[in-house]
């Protein structure tokens, strides 16, 4: 067997047994200009065609979080070019954005008023509560009941994987992602620093980039804190502290996210580390302007400079539990499709037919494009650059593989960690009081 589906297998099985996301503005619309033609050439001979789509004239609904900055979101948006070449009766109307907390809430309160899309790429765990308690998807047993080859090429381990908190599968899962510390090889080499593969590295390279003018770590604590936060807590914790939902939170916990506030005061992070936008605290890493950046698989794509860049596991913390290898990822979003689209003679076929061309195997090896992992047998490009080796190294050598904590707490709970991130780098909240308070909100959603 080829070493990546060695890979894709060992990944999606520690999926199973650990857990299953976080992750990922602007929209993008349809239009009638495919500019694609090998794509659309593929998704014709592949996509395992659904027969039936009506010749009259209709508008499909679509949402995803392949928007914003996501190197996906052109990749979307040619399957959507492609999809209204092939069927020109069919008008796709898209609000796609990046799957930030604002998003997620959005999507949520459309389907509380039944204002759901026809097709979305959603989240399969608990993040998705809220939307599965509106009871608005169709099953893939349902669907496979009238199209047999629906999503037929996913392996047996992703639909486990990604299944909802019930166990049923209602989502076709298409990429699944790893998070790790992203670094400028080229700075760390200049200064004769050692990669942060332990937390002595780590601190030793926070202060010399500072004292030598570079930013160590390019972050927005006002908008998109939580890589630090679920990284510091689970390299405090170790694995099963981490993963627990307790009434009171942890030492552990509490540890982790005390070392938030110590890093700030440190200089670690840029100085307007509270105002800056996420998409600016990219640039500044992209840039070179700063030494790291904690942050996804699908990171990776959008680094220009794939030569000079790699990805390493978070170092352990002093005193932490969690193994150095251990790393935060997931496989936990794919396409649905809801009941008023199936339940419509007009619009059915026209779905299943777009999340099929959507989750191909040639579609999924697309959006894999090297990063992250996927849900079908795909072989590792011959040209993958050294950035992209570096992330396969770091899925070979997980040794344990977590979900963040928004895939155990809800929404809101989850919420209120995340945006008293610059309470507590100013000393107006405490670790202990933030984390307390968000597992008191979920115990309250539960009675």
């Amino acid at each position: 067997m080829h070493k990546y589906k060695k890979f894709v297998a060992l990944l999606i099985v520690s999926l199973m047994v650990f857990g299953s996301l976080s992750a990922c503005g602007s929209g993008s619309k349809g239009t009638t200009e495919a500019n694609t033609d090998a794509a659309e050439t593929d998704q014709e001979t592949t996509s395992g065609e659904a027969t039936g789509v009506t010749s009259e004239k209709i508008t499909l609904t679509t949402v995803s979080m392949m928007g914003g900055t996501d190197p996906n979101t052109e990749r979307y948006q040619e399957v959507i070019d492609a999809f209204m070449e092939k069927y020109p009766n069919v008008t796709v109307e898209d609000s796609s954005q990046m799957s930030d907390q604002t998003w997620k809430a959005k999507v949520a309160a459309q389907f509380s008023v039944g204002d759901e899309p026809d097709v979305i790429q959603f989240f399969t765990d608990n993040n998705a509560s809220e939307v599965l308690a509106a009871d608005q998807f169709v099953t893939i047993d349902e669907i496979r009941e009238v199209y047999p080859e629906y999503a037929a090429a996913i392996v047996d381990n992703a639909w486990k994987a990604s299944a909802n908190p019930d166990g049923v599968n209602r989502a076709v899962p298409t990429t699944g992602f790893w998070e790790g510390l992203f670094c400028n090889k080229d700075l760390f080499d200049k200064y004769e620093l050692a990669l942060p593969t332990d937390w002595d590295s780590f601190i030793t390279a926070v202060k010399t980039f500072k004292e030598n003018g570079i930013i160590p770590i390019a972050v927005s604590l006002n908008e998109v804190p939580h890589y630090w936060i679920e990284h510091l807590m689970l390299s405090a914790a170790g694995g099963e502290e981490f993963t627990s939902v307790p009434e009171t939170a942890p030492e552990s916990w509490i540890k982790g996210l005390e070392i938030l506030k110590e890093l700030y005061e440190m200089g670690a992070f840029p100085e307007d580390s509270q105002t800056i936008t996420n998409d600016a605290a990219g640039e500044l890493f992209k840039t070179k302007q700063a030494a790291m950046q904690l942050d996804g698989s699908w990171y990776a794509g959008g680094i220009d400079d794939q030569e000079n860049t790699v990805v390493v596991a978070f170092p352990v913390v002093e005193g932490g539990q969690k193994g150095p290898n251990d790393i935060i990822g997931g496989l936990s979003s794919g396409f649905y499709i809801t009941k008023k689209a199936w339940d419509d003679p007009l619009k059915r076929a026209a779905a299943v037919e777009f999340v099929m061309m959507n989750t191909s195997p040639e579609q999924i090896a697309i959006y894999w494009n090297g990063n992250g992992m996927a849900t079908v047998e795909l072989e590792a490009p011959a040209d993958m650059t050294p950035l992209g080796l570096a992330g396969l190294e770091l899925g070979n050598a997980a040794t344990g593989t977590f979900a963040p904590t928004d895939a155990r707490l809800i929404g809101e709970a989850y919420s209120s960690i995340t945006t008293s991130t610059v309470d507590l780098v100013n000393g107006t909240k405490t670790a202990e009081e933030i984390l307390n308070n968000a597992l008191q909100i979920n115990m309250d959603s539960q009675e």
